[in-house]
């Protein structure tokens, strides 16, 4: 075995370059990940000693600063308190916990919330294989840690979306505490509208995971869960939504059963699933709020835009795009089923060594006990966007894909190409390049 001295130097080289591999020379289309802007680098720069520091406690309905346990708190529960109004602010809402620190961990203190406050342990999901996200299933932390009993929604694969009806039947028939919207594969919004009334019938909770579209959101371009009849969202901080990495709750608990759910959710976050809640990431967040105040819209709809474009154009080239019928997606994100090509598997490894990051994918209609032979790939759109792609380059860089897709061309013959687009868009856009620039607009 190595010395210590030679496995840092070795730790030291392999960060080097990933950060030029990633950052420099890929083209990211994970579905998952975002891209921060240069002000909110720089913001959790300077945040060092907050990221050394501990805030266990309570907090109140609102969301701010109840009780701590801990010293020397005085500006740490201030910035906490700024950073969830400014979540609130920006998502119009009168509650939300900050303090979580991934989207899965969000989900697991609000499903344990809403099963305490409903005394009820049954949860109705959308199934794994038709793109709910592993914390919701079974399988995940919902069945393996809470022991949670998952009940599935009925999906319409054609569709590729919840069928309203028949998940109603079931709402009735087994009376879920939760029912839970969102998911990780999540083309279309889910149909919050449609299914209220029915959850109210039974006393459920609507939990909606925002994980991967909470940007969107945010930018009005997919839908508005708080207002069509979700009780609480829970999100990642940092995929659409262009944040340090982390996780949110939101909600208005305008009622005294919500108000109840705050109170369960809250203890659940703290001391059941908390201890030290990564406060050097919140300066950060704030930031990323003001910046999809002022450019979240515009932002928004051009990474749905581009994820229609890629669709469009990779259909009229031969490649199968789920939901065609449906005109793709309304997200960040679209599906291809590339099993004449050779597979998820095989195609993106190939599209990897050509420097083109996504991911492979399970369709709901594939085999779903042979998960590591997929037909599908899922692509977002979100980091190519916010590095100041529009459709057309979209379309260059589908051209290239598909030169591997089909065999065209070797990934090392793509790569160059790959590596020279990358060059073209180094640059952050919809986002401030400083926080000195972010105060002068402040201040302006």
């Amino acid at each position: 075995m190595k010395d210590l001295q030679n496995i840092v130097l070795d730790l030291i080289e392999a960060t080097k370059k990933h950060e030029q591999y990633r950052n420099k020379e890929c083209i990211n289309m994970i579905a998952s990940e975002g891209t921060k802007s240069p002000a909110v680098c720089q913001m959790l720069d300077i945040s060092h000693d907050l990221s050394t520091r501990y805030a266990e406690g309570d907090n109140n309905t609102e969301g701010h600063v109840k009780k701590r346990y801990y010293q020397g708190q005085k500006y740490s529960s201030q910035i906490e308190d700024h950073t969830t109004d400014a979540i609130k602010s920006l998502f119009h809402t009168t509650w939300a916990d900050i303090r979580l620190i991934s989207g899965t961990h969000a989900n697991t203190a609000t499903f344990k919330g809403l099963a305490t406050a409903s005394k009820n342990n049954k949860m109705i999901v959308t199934p794994l294989s038709c793109g709910a996200h592993i914390s919701h299933d079974y399988t995940g932390l919902s069945g393996s840690i809470l022991c949670l009993s998952n009940i599935n929604h009925v999906y319409n694969i054609n569709e590729f979306n919840i069928d309203t009806d028949k998940t109603a039947h079931v709402i009735r028939a087994t009376k879920p505490g939760i029912v839970t919207f969102g998911g990780s594969l999540f083309l279309f919004p889910h149909p919050i509208k449609e299914l209220k009334e029915t959850c109210n019938e039974v006393g459920a909770y609507i939990a909606y995971d925002a994980a991967h579209v909470l940007g969107l959101i945010a930018g009005g371009q997919f839908q508005d869960p708080l207002r069509e009849g979700a009780d609480f969202i829970t999100a990642s901080t940092h995929k659409t939504f262009p944040g340090p990495q982390g996780g949110v709750i939101m909600g208005i608990p305008d009622t005294p059963t919500k108000e109840k759910a705050v109170r369960k959710i809250q203890h659940a976050v703290f001391p059941l699933t908390a201890s030290s809640t990564h406060l050097g990431r919140l300066p950060a967040l704030g930031i990323a709020c003001l910046e999809m105040k002022l450019f979240g819209q515009e932002l928004a709809t051009q990474i749905v835009k581009n994820a229609q474009t890629a669709g469009q154009y990779l259909y009229e080239n031969d490649v199968k795009v789920v939901a065609e019928h449906k005109g793709f997606t309304k997200s960040h994100q679209i599906a291809l089923d590339i099993k004449t090509y050779g597979g998820g598997n095989k195609i993106a490894q190939d599209l990897e060594d050509a420097n083109i990051i996504l991911n492979k994918n399970l369709l709901p209609y594939d085999d779903q006990n042979d998960k590591e032979n997929p037909t599908g790939l899922r692509v977002g759109f979100q980091d190519v966007t916010r590095h100041g792609m529009k459709e057309g380059d979209i379309k260059h860089l589908c051209d290239l894909m598909m030169d591997i897709i089909k065999g065209k061309r070797t990934p090392e013959q793509v790569k160059i190409d790959v590596m020279a687009l990358k060059k073209e868009f180094s640059q952050v856009k919809y986002g401030f390049q400083s926080v000195e620039e972010a105060l002068k607009y402040i201040k302006s």
